[in-house]
């Protein structure tokens, strides 16, 4: 969701993605449990299958689950833009110039499984933003090639030029990107 104030763009979660985020890590923890409580009662030649499932899987999906819990807090700004010739990324860590964007993208953590928005400074600095996978892969792409690309350094511009397909965008998400003017100070 994104939400206008003032020249600030602020970026949150949509609230499809809160309620899949919901269902995808308590839905399942809530499974194993069920599969537990059901193989321990040994009414079925299948119980020590819903309890082996149960025991294996119970671990996995409570770490996602706790990992995903500060994304579930209703109404989370994610990232905030400024989007100008000398604007910035507003990240929890601290702002980052937009002019000092080398590379942006959208990154899964083999960890904990999330989705981070990792932003490399042409001051070799790392900037990791956390989503919470509340932030789907198109309107990534979407709000970086409106409100950040348009500001960035050539080089950077042709990085990500290189990554994003316009015609899927058009064809997925109706987007298409406008002849911007950037007016200089």
């Amino acid at each position: 969701m994104i939400q206008k104030k003032g020249d600030t763009v602020i970026i949150k979660g949509s609230k499809f993605m809160y309620v899949w985020m919901f269902l995808a890590t308590v839905g399942f923890l809530l499974a194993c449990i069920f599969l537990i409580i059901h193989g321990l009662k040994f009414n079925s030649k299948y119980s020590f299958l819903y309890l082996g499932g149960g025991i294996v899987l119970t671990p996995f999906y409570l770490h996602l689950t706790l990992w995903s819990l500060p994304g579930l807090i209703p109404g989370k700004v994610l990232l905030k833009i400024v989007p100008r010739e000398n604007g910035t990324v507003v990240a929890p860590k601290g702002p980052v110039l937009i002019k000092n964007i080398q590379n942006i993208d959208l990154i899964r953590n083999p960890l904990n499984l999330i989705n981070d928005i990792v932003i490399e400074t042409f001051d070799d600095k790392k900037i990791k933003i956390r989503t919470y996978n509340l932030l789907d892969d198109g309107d990534f792409q979407v709000i970086v090639d409106q409100y950040i690309f348009p500001y960035m350094t050539d080089n950077a511009r042709k990085v990500w030029d290189r990554k994003i397909d316009l015609d899927k965008l058009r064809e997925e998400a109706n987007y298409v990107r406008q002849e911007h003017r950037i007016e200089k100070n």
